[in-house]
């Protein structure tokens, strides 16, 4: 739990725009927590009632491919949906990370409703 507070006030400028699109229900009233614990991991950001995650990868994760992976498996395992998204893309495209994060949550929210 500290770690996870530690990283909310440390986040990267990616991840700091885009909670200004997640933060307070912004997103088409969508709910999201950051720096989320689950299990023995740390996500991004959570829709917990949803059990979505979206990921912000800058360049650190070309170099975690193998832990990602084993990451990614046991979220689905729990049940979550993850998305990745390059950070680039949240600092160039902020409107079109926004669309193509609502568009697969409510996907998701309406395959497991």
């Amino acid at each position: 739990m500290g770690r996870a507070k530690a990283m909310r006030s440390e986040m990267t400028p990616p991840e700091a725009r885009l909670w200004t699109v997640l933060r307070a229900g912004r997103l088409d009233g969508w709910k999201f927590a950051r720096q989320v614990p689950i299990g023995p991991y740390i996500a991004d950001f959570a829709a917990r009632r949803e059990k979505f995650v979206v990921e912000v990868d800058g360049q650190s994760h070309l170099q975690t491919h193998c832990h990602d992976a084993r990451r990614d498996a046991w979220l689905a395992e729990q049940g979550y949906h993850l998305l990745r998204i390059p950070a680039l893309d949240v600092l160039e495209r902020l409107d079109d990370v926004a669309c193509t994060i609502t568009h697969a949550l409510a996907t998701h929210a309406a395959r497991n409703a």
